[in-house]
């Protein structure tokens, strides 16, 4: 199908200590995860594209070179009064486009989705979300817990670990 990708990633960049474990999650759990454990690819800013390279034809290449998007929901990621330039792009392929599968991770409790852009609210009322819990981090390194197998379920299909 020409993609690179089977996702890109869409995590709030702001370095608050708030974001220290998105981060982390970001690029050591994911990554160990879902490209080590599962064989996937994933595209993540800051890792997947390069300095010097234009970051917003950048980000717009790599979308559209990846089966899916990933979008982190978190307090910071909702309250950004700056909306992030991959955010709008990946919003405008999944629905406009409709061209690319959004996977959503609510990464802590959002409470209510009144605060969210309407195109974000539409994908979850369409969707629903898969909650990052707490318990979680006790063994986030874990393929086969609830979590895993419910992104791994929305991911295109490769060969899964057994």
């Amino acid at each position: 199908d020409g993609k690179l990708y089977d996702a890109y990633v869409i995590y709030p960049k702001n370095h608050t200590s708030e974001a220290n474990f998105v981060e982390y999650f970001v690029y050591q759990i994911m990554p160990d995860i879902l490209e080590n454990k599962c064989g996937y690819k994933l595209c993540i800013y800051g890792r997947d594209i390069y300095p010097g390279e234009d970051a917003a034809s950048a980000i717009e290449k790599r979308m559209q070179k990846s089966r899916r998007l990933i979008i982190l929901l978190t307090h910071q990621l909702i309250n950004s009064k700056e909306d992030a330039y991959d955010q709008h792009i990946a919003l405008y392929n999944a629905l406009i486009q409709n061209d690319t599968k959004v996977i959503l991770l609510e990464m802590e409790k959002i409470g209510t989705y009144g605060k969210l852009q309407e195109s974000l609210r539409f994908i979850i009322k369409q969707q629903g979300t898969i909650k990052w819990k707490e318990e979680h981090t006790v063994h986030p390194q874990s393929p086969n817990s609830r979590f895993w197998k419910q992104v791994r379920y929305h991911m295109p299909l490769t060969c899964w670990p057994s």
